[in-house]
Parts: C-alpha cells; structure tokens; sequence
C-alpha cells in the first residue's frame, strides 16, 4: 500500500470515528493515531457527553496512545483526524512529539495548522510536525456540514 492509500484507509477509519461523534450529537470529529502501520488508538469527540472542554478526538487519543505505549512521547505516530485541530489540539501534538499530522478539511475558524495559525511548523517552538492536508476532504466536510445543517 503506498501512502496516499495507507492515508486515505486511516482517514476513513476517523471518519468511522467522526460518525460515531454525529450519532451521539457532538462535533462529528474522528481520530486514529497509527504507528508503523498499527492502530495505537481511536477516538471522537466527546465535548456533550462527558462535559469536558477537552473532549476534542486528539487529545483523547493522544491521551489513550500515551497510556497504550507507556510514554508521553510519541514520536514516531501519525494522527489523523478529519478537521484541521484547534489550537489547545496542535499543542498537545507538538507535546506529544507526534511525527506527522494527517487532516480531512480545514477549519478556517480555528484551524491552528494552517488556516489561523501555523503552530506544527513554528520553527520557535521545539518540535515540528510533518502535514498532510486535504484527505478525503470532500467526506471530511460534508458530514460537518450536515451536523450543522441538523443543528440549524
């Protein structure tokens, strides 16, 4: 499998993920964090349903790969998530040392990886991320745009 299939394979598992979100009435963001090819964790957004502002699918599965791999560090993992992470999402990524960020759609307002806010590659701070965007980035909108149509 070469990358562009590997990518779009993971993404659609966050999208899995992102579903998951939408039938439970949160945000329908998903995340999976891979490394070497294995699944290290899966998350979605859970903001509604736990009453946590830090219910963002990053940082539950940093949180899980974290305490899968029995290290804050995870340098050697890809994240992929359907929205481009806000900016408490890219600090976590930068402090997990995750080595690339693969994302769906942008989130121009409050993406912090390149619609607002360009902090994975801040050359100030002490790591920097490799970034993918635009993966199945049609999928990745549109189920936004319908959660948000429901919503209206």
């Amino acid at each position: 499998m070469d990358m562009k299939e590997q990518d779009e394979y993971f993404m659609r598992l966050a999208l899995d993920e992102a579903s998951l979100a939408f039938y439970n009435g949160e945000v329908p963001v998903g995340a999976v964090i891979v490394s070497e090819g294995i699944i290290l964790s899966r998350a979605h957004n859970t903001r509604e349903v736990s009453k946590d502002p830090t219910g963002h699918a990053e940082l539950l599965a940093i949180r899980n790969s974290a305490v899968k791999g029995d290290s804050w560090r995870l340098g050697k993992t890809t994240l992929y998530v359907t929205k481009e992470p806000c900016i408490m999402c890219a600090g976590a990524i930068v402090n997990a040392r995750i080595s690339r960020l693969v994302y769906g759609c942008k989130d121009e307002k409050g993406g912090a990886v390149d619609s607002l806010f360009h902090l994975l590659s801040d050359k100030r701070l002490n790591h920097q991320v490799n970034i993918a965007s635009g993966i199945l980035e049609a999928e990745c909108a549109e189920i936004l745009r319908r959660f948000f149509q429901v919503r209206r």
